[in-house]
Parts: C-alpha cells; structure tokens; sequence
C-alpha cells in the first residue's frame, strides 16, 4: 500500500499519521524528516539538498523524489508507506506518479484530512505558548485560568508569528491554491478518500481507520 497523507495546517495530520502507523505498520515518510536525515548524514543528496536549504530556497521536485524513491527501497517499507508532506502541488504529484512508474509501483490512495478554513484559522490562531515552562494553551479549548498567564509557572504566555491570524490566513490561501489541483488529480483518478476532520480527534481517527480498512479489504 502507498498511501499519500493531505491535510491543511491544523488539520490534525500528525495525529492521524501516528494511529495509522500504529494501526498497520506502514512506514512514515515525511518529506521534510526525510530531507534533514540526509543531510545529517552528508549522503550525496543530503549535500545537494543543503545547498538549497542554506539558501533558503526550495529543495527542487526532482531532488525530493529521489530522496523518496531511495526510502522506499528500504526492506522495512514493504508493509506500506505514508508519504506525509509531499506532493504538495500538481506538478509534484505528476511528477512523483512518472517516477513511481519507473519502478513498477504506483501511490494507491491520497487520504485527505477535511477542515474548513475558518475552523483552521480558530484552531491555530488560538495557539499560546508559556515564555518560560513552554507549557502550551489555546484560547478556545485549553485556556489558562488567567488570561496570559501560565497556570503552571505564572509565566507570560505570547503567540508565535506564524500563529497570528492574518499570518495562518496567508498560509491556508497559500496551502489551499496549491493543493486544489492535488485533490482534482487523485479525484479524477478515482483514489481519493475524504475524512471529515471537523469533528473529536477520536471520531476522525476511527473514520480514517474505517475508511482505509474498507480499501485495504477491497485490495484483498
């Protein structure tokens, strides 16, 4: 099983990444866990990748694809892999398809987290952070008992940057834009699963489980 994992900021991804792990074993590649390994391990595309990566430039799709096809002829990827991360755009996903057809394999279903945007915009601009104990809060379902002020330490709380309201509306419009197109492709394909992620962190995690039980039975 190749399974692509989607989902916009906030939608809980890394949450349903580890109970599908855990519920069949499959391996988690996650493009960015991927990328820095490599460069930790100064392999040949660990070092290009940094070239790009100092920069502050985008690995470029070619690099990323490679650094996947490598993972996956790992021994331990033959239960499954979760690509978590990538692809990220059209051109991605048609480029990771050509590639994959290269070596007789081919991603089998794209699992897609669904949250409206303006429930993402609530879960990630409502994110506070202790300045002191790092002790995380959020305004609507974990609020301090003072307003900025840690429970634990009496620290004051502050709010990342990129946690602001207008940053994580800039963010969704960028992820949205970009993997519309994503969605379309693996719809017209007829491998895409929709969750709904607007719901209890245990009822999304039992819909995915169900969901790709179904498939997984289908394939036989």
């Amino acid at each position: 099983m190749y399974l692509v994992l989607l989902g916009a900021p906030g939608a809980g991804k890394g949450t349903q990444a580890s109970a599908i792990v855990d519920k069949w074993g499959w391996v988690h590649v996650a493009s960015g866990d991927l990328l820095r390994a490599e460069v930790a391990k100064g392999t040949e595309l660990g070092v290009k990748a940094k070239t790009y990566m100092e920069k502050g430039a985008l690995v470029p799709d070619a690099l990323v694809i490679e650094m996947i096809l490598k993972r996956l002829t790992n021994p331990d990827t033959a239960k499954g892999v979760m690509l978590d991360g990538f692809p990220r755009t059209l051109a991605q996903a048609e480029a990771l398809d050509k590639a994959l057809a290269g070596q007789r394999k081919t991603i089998d279903w794209a699992l897609y987290i669904n949250v409206p945007a303006e429930i993402l915009v609530a879960r990630i601009s409502g994110r506070w952070i202790c300045s002191q104990c790092q002790t995380p809060y959020h305004s609507i379902s974990a609020p301090p008992k003072q307003a900025a002020i840690c429970d634990k330490c009496a620290g004051k709380l502050y709010q990342r940057t990129d946690d602001t309201e207008a940053t994580v509306r800039e963010r969704l419009k960028v992820y949205f834009s970009q993997t519309s197109p994503v969605l379309d492709y693996y719809k017209k394909k007829q491998n895409l699963i929709e969750v709904n992620g607007n719901q209890d962190i245990g009822k999304v995690t039992a819909a995915v489980i169900e969901e790709l039980g179904k498939v997984q039975k289908a394939k036989g």
